[in-house]
């Protein structure tokens, strides 16, 4: 019983912090994904402009670290929406309800491919997942079928058909949705090629993912951070380099950059829409529903985020580089997160 009072009690003054501070935020915080960041950028500038309501503030923190700042709590110091170029972790999901964080709103905002790009100034690679793999992968099948540390220093080691250049791969770190995608789609996508690891799979699903999604630490890899615009710089710079990021950063930089065939399928708008692109991923943001009625904004917010002139085939977005869902898609997620359906964690399960 007296566990149950405490509880009460320190509800009833929690609701009446918020009620009497409401007025202490009066704009929208949203954090996450890089990837989603100017996406939700153009449309919290459209937002300011043409509501009644603050410019809602963006940081761009990557979204392992923007799911880490939604899931800290409820309140107003902790941010109202976060951005993930990934679907949410059940086990974020958890650490959400374990803080106070029960209603979640999930946002499919549309599609996007992870392109592996270089200078325009050198030639553009054809790889395949396997050689992806082989090139970036921490530990590798040797010639007896056992793991070895990956012993590859050139492209062309891995197939003379790759490029005679030391491997240099700029990527996002470990806090990253794109590293996280990338890690699945495309380097546990060249891993299954392996017969000896689809064997792993049902006898160790643990191991399989430790083995068949590291990165290799020896410097062939380089974490250039959450801001995909310096990498981008950085390749312009250095021609021999290899950088991974969304699709939408090549379209910015198609005059200087170029994104390499993989599997044979070139990473464009329509392939990349269908799915033939074999790394391709959803994007997402995520609202907390406890704070719609204590920020002003929110549920407007998602209404302009979801409107057809800005995700439509037509729409402001499209210019900025995102991959519109299907209609039917769209019309869905639109009608559910107007009307603020809160998203249930058994579909992760």
């Amino acid at each position: 019983m007296f566990t149950k009072l405490r509880y009460f009690f320190l509800f009833i003054i929690f609701s009446g912090l918020i009620t009497n501070h409401a007025s202490a935020r009066d704009q929208i915080r949203i954090v996450g994904s890089s990837t989603v960041f100017p996406f939700s950028t153009a449309v919290a500038e459209e937002f300011g402009n043409n509501t009644e309501f603050k410019t809602p503030v963006v940081e761009s923190t990557g979204s392992g670290g923007g799911l880490k700042l939604f899931c800290n709590g409820v309140g107003l110091n902790h941010p109202d929406i976060t951005n993930a170029s990934r679907r949410i972790k059940l086990t974020e999901v958890n650490r959400c309800n374990e803080n106070g964080v029960k209603e979640i709103i999930e946002v499919k905002i549309g599609f996007d491919g992870i392109v592996i790009a270089n200078s325009r100034s050198s030639d553009r690679m054809d790889i395949t997942l396997q050689q992806l793999f082989l090139a970036l992968a921490k530990d590798i099948p040797g010639k007896d079928g056992t793991l070895t540390p990956n012993p590859y220093v050139t492209w062309n080691e891995i197939d003379a058909s790759l490029p005679n250049k030391k491997i240099t791969v700029l990527g996002p770190p470990p806090t990253s949705g794109t590293r996280d995608a990338f890690n699945e789609l495309a380097i546990e996508g060249g891993c299954k090629t392996f017969s000896s690891f689809a064997a792993l799979k049902k006898k160790d699903k643990n191991k399989y993912k430790a083995v068949c999604r590291s990165i290799r630490e020896d410097g062939a890899y380089v974490e250039a951070g959450e801001n995909d615009n310096l990498i981008v710089q950085k390749l312009q710079a250095d021609p021999s380099a290899y950088g991974v990021f969304g699709y939408s950063f090549l379209d910015q930089n198609s005059d200087a950059l170029q994104g390499s065939l993989v599997d044979g399928v070139a990473p464009e708008f329509e392939k990349i829409a269908s799915g033939a692109y074999p790394v391709s991923r959803s994007l997402y943001f995520y609202v907390k529903k406890e704070h719609v009625s204590v920020v002003p904004g929110i549920k407007e917010f998602i209404e302009e985020f979801t409107n057809e002139l800005a995700w439509g085939p037509e729409g402001y977005l499209m210019e900025k580089g995102l991959i519109p869902l299907t209609e039917g898609e769209r019309n869905n997620t639109a009608s559910a997160s107007r009307a603020l359906e809160v998203f249930s964690a058994s579909e992760l399960e």
